[in-house]
């Protein structure tokens, strides 16, 4: 059976590829997620990707993948990011590294989005490199096996 790696992304990532492409760029959710899925192939992982705009719905896909002994998270928060003590404190809870992914760099960005409450509890965090931050992600989830 091949690790798995939870891909989740939170509000407003469902519009990628129509919302403001010129900070987020025109790549879709969708479209992200087939490269992931041929990246993952090549690196003998399972990939499981899920979008919501409900902070609970995140809570509960990082409890999940505590439970079933994920090897790691790709945690794109978006606004989330700046806001969730709940998503922090869910992330604390289980034992699965978490790779914080944005496509935009947030600290180029207005001040409020200058803070993360995910940094602090997160394995690394990768922004500002469009569609490319997954990747990178995927790649850094992949090395956590050795």
């Amino acid at each position: 059976m091949k690790p798995l790696v939870l891909i989740l992304n939170g509000p407003n990532l469902n519009l990628l590829g129509t919302r403001e492409p010129e900070i987020y760029g025109r790549d879709t959710l969708d479209s992200i997620g087939a490269a992931l899925s041929a990246q993952a192939d090549a690196l003998s992982l399972e990939i499981d990707m899920r979008q919501s705009n409900h902070e609970g719905h995140l809570v509960d896909w990082i409890h999940e993948a505590g439970a079933a002994g994920a090897l790691a998270i790709i945690l794109n928060a978006g606004a989330y990011t700046h806001t969730s003590i709940a998503i922090h404190d869910a992330i604390k809870a289980v034992s699965v590294p978490v790779i914080e992914v944005h496509l935009s760099n947030p600290h180029a960005r207005e001040a409020f989005r200058h803070k993360s409450l995910i940094a602090p509890v997160a394995k690394g965090s990768i922004c500002g490199f469009g569609a490319g931050s997954y990747t990178l992600a995927l790649d850094a989830a992949a090395a956590l096996r050795h």
